[in-house]
């Protein structure tokens, strides 16, 4: 993808896909400014770069974003409350996902007078337990106070869209994994939870019976789908869901990493469900996303898997 980005923000740099967003971006960007409070990020994920300025705060800060936003004409939006952290403190979710996203909206109109794209990164969450599969993006279910802020806040994107002709573009993303992930981020996704408890010789953890599906994206997809929302003229005013349309179940994603370490009879234990575990069966139609921007998943499951053990294997460093 030819493009040269300007001065871009990414707001929740720090963290998994923040901080691939930013190695990725700082080859063909002027200048990046990161903002995240690292509440589950990691100031050692970003790279060194005197095109990086990384400020260690929240975003949810008015007079921050009216010193910032004047000097920026890209805003990639991912900063946000997990899933977990939201069914434990639903006042926190509301503030940092909903409030946090309608604030940045309201001063990128106001500041940002050259702004040429304001991407935000949603979630296959809002989905719910869907009884549509693939499911489409006319599709949701609120079904936890994380589904509830990430919908609501595509909404003020829509109308920030409508009323202002601000250039929005979401993207749902669906459980993305990769070189970058660590486990040390408590709240980090499945694989890199069972690639953590494998380097430790422990039982890969499983939450209810395993026969739970989830679409596994692998991070370059990701990204690809990210930067290609940012520069593509038909992106605007969009959502867009970013999966693989291929469902796995998590006792298959574990003999999969058995199978990488040698394994294949590597021990699981299973634990009771966590008050989050409400989804079933994902598996997501990328199809709008393919047919209007030309993207479609490149990397597969076993694929990615081999690469994100590889790196892990390499030291996990950089990715």
């Amino acid at each position: 993808m030819e493009h040269r980005f300007g001065r871009v923000l990414v707001t929740g740099g720090a963290g998994f896909v923040g901080s691939q967003l930013v190695r990725r971006l700082l080859p063909i960007a002027d200048h990046i400014t990161v903002i995240d409070d690292l509440s589950t990020g990691s100031r050692a994920a970003l790279p060194k770069s005197d095109h990086l300025h990384v400020i260690e705060g929240s975003y949810v800060d008015g007079p921050l974003l009216e010193k910032v936003l004047p000097k920026v004409d890209t805003i990639f939006h991912l900063a946000c409350r997990n899933i977990v952290m939201s069914t434990r403190d639903m006042d926190d979710d509301y503030h940092v996902n909903l409030y946090g996203g309608y604030l940045l909206l309201q001063k990128a109109q106001q500041c940002c007078s050259h702004l040429q794209r304001f991407i935000y990164t949603s979630t296959a969450s809002i989905y719910g337990d869907a009884p549509i599969l693939p499911t489409p993006e006319s599709y949701y279910h609120t079904a936890l106070p994380y589904s509830a802020s990430k919908l609501s806040m595509e909404h003020y994107c829509q109308v920030y869209n409508e009323m202002y002709e601000l250039p929005v573009s979401i993207l749902r993303l669906s459980n993305v994994y990769g070189p970058g992930q660590v486990a040390s981020n408590p709240y980090c996704g499945v694989v890199a939870k069972f690639f953590e408890a494998m380097d430790h010789g422990e039982p890969l953890p499983i939450y209810g019976d395993g026969n739970q599906t989830r679409d596994f994206t692998f991070i370059e997809d990701a990204l690809y789908a990210i930067l290609l929302a940012a520069v593509h003229p038909d992106a605007v005013g969009k959502v867009f869901n970013v999966g693989t349309g291929t469902e796995t179940s998590v006792n298959q994603l574990a003999a999969m990493i058995g199978e990488l370490s040698g394994r294949s009879d590597y021990p699981i234990v299973y634990e009771a469900k966590r008050p989050v575990d409400v989804v079933y069966r994902r598996c997501l139609d990328a199809s709008y996303l393919q047919q209007t921007l030309g993207w479609k998943a490149a990397v597969d499951l076993r694929t990615g898997l081999r690469r994100t053990y590889d790196w892990l294997r390499g030291g996990g460093d950089s990715a």
